[in-house]
């Protein structure tokens, strides 16, 4: 019997096909030539997986290998989200989602991120309800990085008073201009900030997945 060392420590949705396929496990063991003991030990996890364990498994449910095997796959935390006016507010205190993380973009890398979910219209057209943006998560410890003025960022005032704006320089140091992305918007100058995050990555609602 082949090891499947690649696949050591794998996640499967093998219990949960079998049931949807209503076959008992005294029923796969039986197919399977194993005793019931040493099935259900591999659909728990208790006992290590094969290639022909999987494979057998697979032919008898009618899937493929693939569908059998849970990706792991790392994710981004929902820091809070952002609606009218472009404020944002941080789940602090409250758990307001049933699954506050979605799966990480492929090309995002490997810093720590963190991801606001973008509510409402307040942002149109540049960001849209459903919408992630993503920024790392270094940049929320404080102050203002370099590389945050003049680009769009997640930004908490002297007040703390957060929201997405547009941050640039101002008229000397420690002193910032907040620009809404919005037409119309008024501009907060001479903002003294806490600490500004860039958002490093747009990733529209069509392509995001809860994780």
């Amino acid at each position: 019997m082949a090891a499947l060392p690649h696949r050591i420590g794998m996640k499967f949705s093998i219990r949960e096909k079998r049931k949807a396929a209503g076959f008992t496990q005294e029923y796969m063991a039986e197919m399977l030539g194993i005793s019931p003991g040493l099935y259900n030990g591999l659909e728990t996890g208790k006992r290590r997986m094969n290639e022909t364990y999987l494979e057998g498994i697979a032919n008898i449910l009618r899937v493929t290998v693939s569908e059998l095997i849970i990706e792991d796959r790392p994710t981004i935390a929902i820091a809070g989200k952002v609606g009218a006016g472009a404020r944002v507010d941080f789940f602090r205190n409250h758990q307001s989602v049933k699954k506050p993380a979605i799966e990480r973009p492929i090309q995002t890398g490997s810093d720590e991120l963190r991801a606001l979910l973008v509510e409402g219209d307040g942002m149109s057209p540049i960001f849209n309800e459903g919408d992630y943006l993503i920024f790392k998560a270094e940049d929320s410890a404080g102050g203002v990085p370099d590389d945050a003025v003049g680009h769009i960022c997640i930004a908490t005032d002297e007040h703390g008073v957060s929201s997405v704006r547009h941050v640039t320089s101002g008229p000397e140091p420690g002193l910032f201009h907040l620009l809404g992305l919005k037409p119309g918007t008024t501009p907060d100058w001479d903002a003294r900030l806490k600490w500004a995050a860039r958002v490093r990555l747009h990733w529209p609602a069509e392509f995001a997945r809860k994780a």
